[in-house]
């Protein structure tokens, strides 16, 4: 090992992705010691960090070059000591001239305080906050002053960040490409307008609402129609989530459905008042479409916001699958409020999307107008790798039977589908055709029925969902 050159030894451990491997190796002589010191560009620690701040030193002294930061304290517990606080950001901007990447998950002891100390890591691009209770708006907006370079910014669940200063400011700075709002209770849809020109540079979206804050409040605090129509440049945009939304017509996150003329992936969950023409808009706009993922709100658990009707139907279907050309992957999934006769989407719809384009991926939850028929359509999807189904109650035994003629499925996953038992997977058995199969809370299906219907097979039953 001594007469190895330092390239071909750090070569070596590079190849080593797990940090328990790479602990190891150092231990096994000094050189290597030394080496992966020198090398190891990232770290995760937590709730084992203890006395907090001085074995955070200890390892920003042993890793001179870290890049990429984790603190989580999920679990924690008082008994396990005290967490880092703001003197240990102190510590991180002092002792990594080189971070890039920090994440901060469950750590309830920093405050805008230790955020500040974090503005002079000019190199920093990546800020991850996840459950830190005590920072603000004021912190945020201190970091982002400082650290001009960032452009991955993630919030989640952060209750306290009210004021959007920072959003402003970061705005201006037309650097941010990849932002997350997940559950902070103050920010909603008409805040991101602040983005101002930064929308053109973003690349991925996320922004996710508090659903049981939001629909107690959805009238008085919301006022859906006072949005004023804004003007979204959104040519960047690869990736769109969003989830418990108002999709206000002519306002707001409506504006963006029909302007990302280069989207790849959309997840529009449980968003209230999306209509035909936004996903019709889309599809004309967005031809580079991948993956679509659709969670519909019932019609019995959604106020009446606006006078244009909610619910989508095959019409937007029809324009993903004359539009939409490279369209792999689709989930449709229903809330459990959902009854049949009032389903968005008809089973006509979902296979005439399935034969135009080149589905490799299908999940449908909820989705009680697909059946036997259905699945007996599937045999002639030629590119249909991965099916999943869930709570499609009118799927029988006759039509699972069918899978084992479907011409590329190597997956398949049951997960709460009533109507089929082991006989509908006897056919599989022991032909090797599926890679794997999943089979989930299907109460008619045992484990024995599941054995030998796959190469590789996971089975798990918990009917409490029934009762």
């Amino acid at each position: 090992m001594d007469d190895l050159p330092d390239q071909l030894v750090w070569d070596i451990l590079s190849r080593v992705k797990k940090t328990v491997d790479k602990n190891s190796a150092s231990l096994a002589c000094k050189r290597i010691y030394e080496l992966d010191n020198e090398q190891r560009q990232s770290m995760r620690v937590g709730c084992g960090l203890d006395p907090a701040n001085q074995a955070l030193t200890s390892l920003c002294n042993r890793f001179p070059n870290l890049a990429k930061v984790e603190i989580t304290y999920a679990g924690w517990m008082s008994k396990l000591g005290k967490q880092l606080d703001d003197q240990g950001l102190v510590i991180l901007a002092n002792n990594c001239p080189s971070l890039t990447d920090l994440r901060l998950s469950y750590c309830t002891f920093i405050t805008d305080v230790g955020l500040r100390h974090l503005a002079s890591c000019s190199k920093l691009s990546a800020l991850k906050l996840n459950f830190t209770p005590r920072i603000t708006g004021c912190g945020i907006l201190s970091l982002v002053v400082g650290c001009k370079n960032l452009t991955i910014l993630h919030l989640i669940r952060c209750l306290n960040v009210t004021s959007v200063e920072w959003l402003e400011y970061i705005g201006k700075l037309e650097t941010l490409e990849d932002l997350a709002i997940k559950n902070c209770r103050a920010l909603g849809e008409g805040d991101l307008i602040k983005l101002g020109s930064s929308w053109r540079k973003l690349k991925r979206l996320q922004f996710e609402v508090d659903a049981n804050y939001r629909y107690m409040k959805v009238y008085d605090r919301l006022a859906v129609d006072r949005w004023q129509k804004q003007w979204i440049p959104c040519e960047s945009m690869l990736e769109l989530s969003l989830v418990n939304c108002i999709i206000s017509p002519g306002r707001g996150l409506a504006c963006m459905l029909g302007k990302c003329k280069n989207l790849e992936k959309i997840h529009l969950d449980m968003c209230v008042g999306v209509r035909d023409c936004d996903i019709i808009g889309l599809a004309k706009k967005s031809s580079n479409l991948r993956s679509i993922s659709l969670r519909v709100p019932s019609d019995f658990s959604l106020p009446l916001l606006m006078n244009n009707p909610l619910r989508l139907t095959d019409e937007s279907l029809k324009a993903l699958a004359q539009n939409c050309s490279m369209l792999e992957s689709v989930r449709i999934s229903f809330s459990d409020g959902e009854f049949p006769s009032f389903s968005s989407f008809t089973q006509n719809g979902i296979l005439n999307l399935i034969q135009m384009c080149p589905i490799r991926e299908l999940a449908l939850d909820h989705v009680y107008s697909f059946n036997d028929v259905g699945m007996e359509a599937l045999c002639s999807a030629h590119y249909l790798e991965t099916l999943e189904l869930v709570r499609c109650q009118e799927i029988s035994d006759e039509g699972l039977q069918l899978v084992g003629q479907f011409p590329r499925l190597c997956i398949l996953r049951l997960k709460k589908c009533l109507g089929v038992t082991d006989d509908g997977l006897y056919p599989l058995s022991g032909t090797d055709k599926l890679d794997f199969l999943a089979v989930e809370d299907c109460p008619q299906i045992s484990e024995r029925g599941v054995q030998g219907a796959a190469r590789s097979v996971s089975f798990r039953q918990d009917l409490s969902w029934m009762y």
